[in-house]
């Protein structure tokens, strides 16, 4: 799809920019800060939707995530591009460390290198749960810890956790260096703890530090884990692609500043940035350190010394904790040998090795990443199909607890790690929704757009051939891909549509992917599509809030749906809701019962009809928004 773009002007971003896409940029970013239309919380932490009845990975609106304090990063270092300020940018960067870099860490002292945490297997379903803690199967080193605490001086992570109830409607009251301490604040919350096949439908939320003053006789601790006995601690996991995308806004941050003059006014802001990204490594470490490459047995894989259980892939998740009140003297940390291609940042591994405004401290980050990026555009073109869309991930640990994978998995293995079409979780499967990949493809293309690297221009031509016959127009309408069938393994793994719909996050996501790979490559008719796709948004979604479609939501029905709780087993919320062996996901969230959108789930649980919503989610608003600006920036129109 090359085609001349001889006509095209692509200037440099000085100054204050003007044009229709940096014009619709300001007009939806005023709209997400107008406070009548409720984004943010009084602290001004972004909300996960302006909604408050909404179920997808947080269950409620008014919780928010780690994405959306990185969208909102990312938004202000466009802003500051358009109109020539980065304060704002400041300010998002502070509001993301004082609410979602956790604080009470007071523990972190005790962690021991040499063993950084007890084994458990992940189990096939929640109801095969608490899992079995087993001391004798090995671990391997971390070996990034003690040049973490040498570079900073300081035993706490720099890692956002992911999840937080802003609202505290849970009532945990996990509020920033505060153990369950009844304050009515943005309080850290947990939910996801029991293997792949736990939807947020059949979760126990659980607050990040326990001291057993809810749930059961121990907490919550006995529902996920066999131990001989229990102890009060914290507990937090980080969502690397949330944390490396925040890298990456800082990345452009720095650019647009240093084109703007304005490079000293953000300099502390980047030494933060930098420091997160220090952190960011533990993403690249298998789960329990074990050496990387056919690790198959959970005594029988060996754990690794120096590098050996580094992948260098960015993983789904890492996570550490700690005993509290100094009940019993022990510190953990864990990182993940699961790598789902969705979760690949190639700019931030560039920004983290190359940009000097964003050089960690610890003495090998920088080698780290760079390694990390070759890595990244390796797994790229592992799992990318003959069609173009990209199959999955890879994990060193089949099934979560280093078990034998299918013999045609053996076949052809990345760096001795096996294919896994849905890596991580299974209900809904996790290479079903499209939008994992112009996620993905965007920051291959910012990468891409910056280092004009040929590898991954390959890699993106292939793709956006794949992704413009799939896109369904009606006159100036569009339907986007919705979900996506797999089948066979690479390099012969294949995909399909399955269905379309309309992702407005994911449409704009797919633009601004278009936008930058059309930008370098000199491509008229994918710079055509993205203008398309962007001039459809604008036209057809407008409302008094932001840029959204009406959904449907088939899988409310879901709120009657049992969660796990052991027969026998029985704790209470703060709110006095039971959690006993008949535990549904609304009898443990009856809270919900008292949202004005319950009505319509009570009618639809009745035999009604299907309910519909028009959401206005903080990711999904933000992402619209930068696909205008970034549109605007790159062609000057």
């Amino acid at each position: 799809m090359r085609v001349s773009l001889a006509f095209l002007a692509i200037v440099c971003v000085v100054g204050i920019h003007g044009g229709t896409y940096t014009d619709r940029f300001l007009e939806q970013y005023n709209k997400i800060h107008d406070s009548a239309n409720g984004y943010f919380s009084s602290e001004g932490i972004p909300y996960h939707s302006v909604e408050t009845l909404i179920v997808e990975a947080p269950d409620h609106g008014h919780q928010t995530t780690s994405e959306a304090f990185s969208y909102y990063v990312w938004l202000e270092a466009m802003y500051g591009a358009v109109n020539g300020d980065f304060s704002s940018f400041n300010t998002a960067w502070t509001t993301l460390e004082n609410y979602a870099i956790p604080a009470l860490q007071t523990a972190n002292a005790a962690y021991n290198p040499s063993k950084p945490g007890s084994y458990e297997a992940e189990l096939d379903d929640p109801s095969d749960y608490p899992s079995p803690i087993d001391f004798n199967v090995p671990v391997g080193q971390d070996p990034i810890a003690t040049e973490l605490k040498n570079a900073y001086g300081s035993d706490v992570l720099y890692a956002m956790h992911w999840l937080l109830d802003v609202d505290n409607v849970y009532g945990f009251s996990n509020t920033q260096g505060q153990c369950e301490d009844g304050t009515n604040g943005p309080s850290l919350i947990n939910n996801y703890q029991r293997g792949p096949q736990e939807s947020v439908w059949r979760t126990v939320p659980q607050p990040t530090c326990d001291q057993f003053k809810y749930g059961g006789q121990n907490g919550f601790l006995d529902l996920f884990t066999k131990d001989n006995s229990y102890a009060h601690q914290y507990k937090y996991s980080a969502a690397p692609d949330a944390d490396a995308r925040a890298v990456q806004a800082a990345y452009w941050a720095a650019q647009w500043a240093t084109d703007n003059g304005q490079i000293s006014s953000i300099t502390d802001t980047l030494s933060k940035a930098a420091k997160l990204g220090d952190y960011l490594r533990y993403s690249l470490y298998d789960k329990y350190f074990k050496k990387v490459g056919n690790c198959v047995g959970a005594y029988a894989c060996q754990g690794g010394t120096g590098k050996e259980s580094a992948h260098y892939l960015i993983s789904w998740y890492f996570a550490w904790g700690a005993s509290y009140n100094a009940q019993y003297d022990w510190a953990w940390r864990i990182g993940d040998g699961a790598a789902h291609f969705g979760y690949q940042n190639p700019l931030a591994a560039y920004a983290l090795s190359t940009d000097s405004n964003l050089t960690p401290k610890g003495s090998t980050a920088v080698e780290d990443w760079k390694t990390s990026l070759d890595r990244q555009l390796e797994l790229y073109e592992y799992l990318q199909t003959s069609e173009g869309a990209f199959a999955g991930g890879v994990t060193n640990s089949w099934k979560g607890r280093y078990d034998t994978p299918d013999s045609d998995l053996l076949v052809d293995t990345f760096h001795g790690m096996f294919y896994d079409w849905e890596p991580v979780y299974h209900d809904p499967p996790s290479n079903r929704w499209y939008g994992m990949q112009p996620w993905s493809a965007d920051r291959l293309a910012q990468y891409y757009y910056v280092t004009g690297d040929t590898k991954a221009q390959a890699i993106l031509e292939k793709w956006v051939n794949w992704v413009i016959p799939n896109i369904k127009w009606t006159g100036d309408d569009f339907e986007m891909p919705a979900n996506l069938g797999w089948t066979g393994d690479p390099p012969n793994a294949h995909v399909n549509v399955t269905s379309w719909g309309k992702d407005l996050g994911t449409a704009s996501a797919t633009a601004r992917a278009f936008s930058y790979y059309a930008a370098k490559a000199n491509d008229a008719t994918v710079k055509e599509n993205a203008k398309k796709i962007l001039d459809a948004l604008y036209a057809n979604y407008q409302t008094t809030k932001g840029i959204s479609a009406p959904e449907t939501r088939e899988d409310y029905s879901r709120f009657n749906e049992a969660v796990y709780v052991p027969s026998g087993w029985t704790g209470t919320y703060p709110n006095g809701d039971v959690i006993d062996s008949s535990a549904t996901f609304i009898k443990i969230r009856s809270w919900y019962k008292n949202d004005p959108d319950w009505s319509k789930i009570q009618a639809y649980l009745d035999g009604g009809d299907v309910p519909t919503f028009t959401y206005h989610r903080f990711w999904t608003q933000a992402d619209i928004a930068l696909a205008f600006g970034a549109y605007g920036l790159l062609f000057n129109e």
